[in-house]
């Protein structure tokens, strides 16, 4: 009797059919576990490298070839892998010291009754950024703006597109950020590259979203005063719960200065975990320390609680709920989910790599693709149908940014303009689709509907057309140089 998993067989070439049918059943197995069962996207993820593997074997392969395939895709990812397991660290050391706290509540001194739109999408922005989270930051710093803005008698939908934009650009320019961190692993490219890359058109897109609710905001501004009191009950629980301190800004300033010197993402990224290690016993020597129980275990900052804090993440326990939700967070353990979705994704598309899946569905784009600028927009018109038809934001990185590398690579276009335009559309257009996971969050957590706060999420839809219209002037299509080219059909790092 054969064996399929082992015989020697004739290997074929796919045909479109062939590749169509094994995403349109990752599609629908997707579509049907987000949508219909509302599960996490991991085992749906797994059941299309099944389908993936199955019609591998049906072109020929040998298990052995299938699972070098697997193997290959995921060690694509890895430097991606051990960013976010170093983010999730970081993150826990950072709370910690008192670095995460002090950045929101500085951000929450900026809130000004006169400019509250402005004021909300800066404080969001500045959460965010710090945070690496754009959920976290819509369902604390949100919910508080939301009830301001009721306050001040703003109407709630640009309200929300106020929060929405401020929590979208800091996840999309924050090294903490997963989407930040996949983005350019599945392009080939490193995240502080890739960081830097997207400034330019996410600064356009983020200067336009100002400028209109500056201008909403001064045409509706109240002439009452404004009911802050929410924001001034987080700003008051961090300022007793934390030492807030100017000095507790240098693990980021770290950061920052890494990418500026070109250090690489992972001993930059860990720079400014140790430096906020160091900084945690100094100035939070009366820090109540919880377990994840949230019972009290002492007061003050020692090397256990900076070695519990980077696996587990910190335990913040206050008599305010959204600032305990808001604070609680961090650990390699918290980011394992984002790690093991990565994982599977790049099994599935090592396999449609591996056996050449891929490259047909490309040749069939490619061949009605005639520019750099049109490569750009059918990557963006992907990421957005992913986000439709397989509703979860990580999926329309993962991929999309496997089906187009290869044809950026043969067009020597620069891998940072691949992962540009996943961030610049995959992550940014979530929210803007009722039945995707994001979309779903924030309806379900600002109880605002997503047909009420899309008119208002300007930087969201205002981000892809943007990255789309500078492709035409090379400012989101750059060409590699002959040594990056090198480096890139290597499969190093560019």
């Amino acid at each position: 009797m054969k064996n399929i998993f082992t015989e020697e067989r004739e290997i074929k070439e796919p045909k479109l059919i062939q590749a169509l049918i094994t995403f349109g059943i990752l599609i629908v197995v997707m579509a049907v576990g987000i949508k219909v069962f509302e599960v996490d996207p991991h085992i749906p993820m797994f059941l299309g490298v099944i389908a993936a593997a199955v019609m591998a074997m049906v072109l020929g392969y040998k298990w052995s070839d299938i699972e070098k395939m697997m193997v290959d895709g995921i060690s694509k990812a890895m430097q991606s892998i051990l960013i976010l397991a170093i983010v999730g660290m970081m993150i826990g050391t950072w709370v910690l010291s008192g670095t995460i706290p002090t950045m929101i509540y500085y951000g929450l001194k900026l809130l000004s009754p006169s400019f509250f739109l402005v004021a909300a999408v800066l404080i969001c922005s500045i959460t965010s950024l710090a945070t690496g989270t754009s959920w976290g930051t819509m369902g604390t710093m949100g919910l508080a703006l939301i009830g301001i803005g009721q306050g001040l008698g703003m109407p709630v939908g640009p309200t929300a597109g106020a929060v929405i934009c401020g929590a979208y650009f800091g996840d999309k320019l924050s090294p903490l950020s997963d989407t930040t961190n996949l983005a350019p692993a599945m392009a080939g490219t490193d995240v502080f590259t890739h960081v830097k890359y997207m400034i330019k058109s996410t600064s356009i897109a983020y200067v336009i979203a100002l400028v209109v609710f500056a201008v909403y905001g001064f045409m509706h501004a109240s002439g009452g005063g404004a009911d802050t009191s929410q924001a001034e009950i987080l700003s008051e629980g961090i300022r007793t719960t934390f030492n807030i301190n100017p000095l507790l800004l240098l693990p980021p300033l770290v950061v920052i200065l890494a990418i500026a010197f070109k250090v690489p993402a992972i001993p930059g990224i860990t720079l400014g975990m140790l430096v906020a290690a160091v900084l945690a016993p100094l100035f939070q020597g009366n820090l109540a320390i919880f377990n994840a129980d949230l019972e009290l275990l002492h007061n003050g900052v020692n090397l256990g609680d900076l070695l519990t804090a980077a696996l587990n993440g910190f335990y913040c326990n206050t008599d305010i709920d959204s600032l305990n939700d808001l604070l609680t967070t961090g650990g390699l353990m918290n980011m394992s989910s984002s790690i093991l979705m990565t994982v599977i994704a790049m099994m599935f598309g090592g396999i449609m790599e591996g056996t050449g899946q891929l490259a047909v569905i490309i040749r069939a784009i490619s061949n009605s693709i005639k520019s750099d600028a049109g490569l750009i927009g059918a990557t963006e018109a992907t990421c957005v149908l992913s986000n439709v038809v397989m509703p979860e934001q990580y999926i329309s990185i993962l991929v999309p940014g496997r089906m187009y590398a290869p044809a950026y690579r043969e067009r020597g276009i620069h891998p940072k303009s691949l992962s540009n335009a996943l961030e610049s559309a995959g992550t940014v257009t979530s929210c803007l689709v009722p039945w995707n996971t994001c979309g779903l969050f924030i309806k379900n957590t600002l109880g605002v509907a997503t047909k009420v706060y899309a008119p208002w999420a300007v930087f969201n839809y205002a981000m892809p057309i943007i990255c789309f219209a500078l492709a035409f002037t090379g400012v989101t299509a750059t060409k590699m140089t002959p040594e990056e080219q090198a480096r890139a059909n290597a499969g190093e790092l560019v």
